[in-house]
């Protein structure tokens, strides 16, 4: 189906705001900066059944792809329920789920993913903001409502029959292992096969967007899939259930609305390629709780597509309550962008940890995308060795050359605004604050109080404007504590730079205040 279709039954759910009687997660709302619905469990009827009634067998041997078939069928011709996995491991091809049903995982339960590249389809989807065909999905549904994954089992992708794997990120015994199990040695990469190699020269630059579904089939290794892709979907719960070893990202809602994610742990090795943990785009109404990552990309990220695509979708992703969390590897802990052109708001993050991430708040975008990212909400963030940068706003994400004359503003031009920062603690990161905006769109109305920066290095300001700090504590191991560039309207109030150089301006600023 194609995602335009998607969308029209996607914009034609109910906008109907559940009640909080007897709801878990209504203290969630206490003081939330903007309204938002209050949000539920999915009604699942209480009908249950067992795998094993329908054949099934969790010796890590036999397939199962019928059994959860015929069990997801039997169950939504009768109303829906819950299909119960009992322990022991279960491989299987793709699960395609059905609206009022839990996919019920016991403690002992893991659910594999078989080594067969035959056993999945070629699906138009979106991926990476763009609509292309692509390999089916491990686990996947369409315009459902009342659907859940539960339980204390684990939910394993399979992902290194899939992924490249560079060799520089792996040490010495971890590579000699890998290569030992086949696959193919190309320079310093690593491949599952020859079509992964062949599908690289067939999907250049923006070909993989122009395949035929016949080219996509031949090349499916190349063209990973999502380990679990939601699409469409209304009242969805993931919750308890462990989900690792994607092939790509683990966990992709699209256009989803009332979305809760509650105490699952998202996990990929640290050397997965596109390894994201929870890619949460165009969605309405989410809650992201109590939930611990640690993969090879980013982590928590929210986006809203790609480029003219993703304005054309015009679908934001708003709504957004992220709270208690934990971040061990990854490339930022929580993430807006790149994709991002649909447009963010009416987010919250509170009482998270991020340990050993390469950024701890990311904010990425780039010329062409467009977007508003705007109205988020940021509170008592804990931060550990963060290796790169604890909070940046970049708008030169992977742009290596910068246009020699400034373009004009238009609808491809991206912003990041009313942004409000507190009681955040970093320590020991590679640098404190990277705010880089573009010089027709500063980034714009950032606010940081309270908040404590170790670094190596210390913050930058540069192309923006209306930015406030108030006792905010920056100390680097050297160099400046701030460097302000090209910068209007920035107050710094009961600030504490510890460094020989407190501030070092560059470029050309006005309006700053040291109070």
């Amino acid at each position: 189906m194609k995602i335009k279709s998607l969308l029209a039954s996607f914009m034609l759910l109910s906008a109907v705001s559940m009640t909080a009687g007897g709801n878990e997660y209504a203290h969630l709302y206490d003081n939330l900066p903007f309204e938002m619905p209050v949000i539920d469990r999915p009604a699942i009827p209480s009908r249950q059944v067992d795998l094993k009634e329908f054949g099934g067998v969790g010796d890590g041997i036999t397939l199962n792809t019928k059994a959860f078939a015929e069990a997801i069928n039997k169950l939504s011709k009768q109303g829906g329920g819950t299909l119960n996995v009992p322990a022991g491991i279960w491989l299987t091809g793709p699960i395609v789920l059905k609206s009022n049903i839990n996919l019920h995982l016991d403690a002992g339960a893991m659910i594999v993913f078989a080594a067969d590249e035959s056993l999945y389809d070629t699906v138009y989807v979106v991926y990476e903001g763009f609509e292309a065909w692509r390999t089916q999905s491990p686990i996947s549904g369409v315009n459902l409502e009342n659907v859940s994954i539960t339980g204390d089992g684990i939910i394993d992708g399979n992902g290194g029959m899939w992924r490249p794997v560079k060799k520089d990120k792996m040490n010495t015994a971890e590579w000699k292992n890998l290569i030992a199990k086949g696959g193919i040695v190309n320079g310093n990469v690593w491949y599952p096969s020859q079509s992964y190699i062949d599908g690289e020269e067939m999907a250049k630059g923006d070909r993989r967007a122009k395949l035929t579904k016949e080219e996509a089939q031949s090349i499916k290794r190349y063209l990973r899939p999502v380990m679990v892709q939601l699409v469409g979907c209304k009242n969805v719960l993931l919750q308890g259930v462990t989900f690792q070893n994607s092939p790509a990202w683990n966990v992709h809602p699209l256009m989803c609305e009332n979305l809760i994610v509650d105490g699952v742990f998202i996990k990929n090795p640290d050397y997965a390629q596109n390894g994201d943990g929870l890619d949460v785009e165009s969605c309405t109404n989410v809650i992201i709780y109590r939930s611990t990552l640690d993969v090879g990309d980013d982590a928590i990220c929210l986006k809203s597509g790609k480029d003219e695509a993703g304005r054309k979708r015009g679908v934001p992703t708003s709504n957004v309550i992220v709270r208690d969390c934990r971040v061990f590897h990854g490339h930022g802990g929580f993430v807006v962008g790149s994709e991002m052109s649909g447009g963010v708001n009416n987010v919250s993050v509170s009482d998270c940890q991020f340990l050993g991430t390469d950024i701890g708040l990311r904010f990425k975008s780039c010329r062409g995308r467009g977007g508003v990212v705007r109205n988020i909400h940021i509170d008592n963030v804990n931060m550990l060795n963060i290796s790169g940068d604890a909070i940046t706003f970049d708008l030169y994400y992977f742009v290596k050359n910068a246009p020699k004359e400034i373009p004009p503003v238009d609808e491809t031009t991206p912003r990041f605004c009313d942004i409000f920062i507190k009681d955040v603690t970093s320590f020991n990161s590679g640098k404190a604050l990277k705010f880089n905006g573009i010089p027709e769109m500063p980034i714009d109305n950032i606010q940081i109080s309270n908040s404590v920066f170790t670094a190596r290095e210390g913050g930058l300001l540069s192309e923006s404007k209306d930015i406030k700090l108030n006792k905010v504590t920056i100390r680097p191991d050297s160099g400046a504590a701030m460097t302000v560039n090209n910068v209007s309207n920035a107050t710094f109030t009961d600030c504490t730079f510890d460094s020989a150089t407190p501030i070092e301006y560059t470029g050309d600023n006005k309006g700053i205040k040291v109070d």
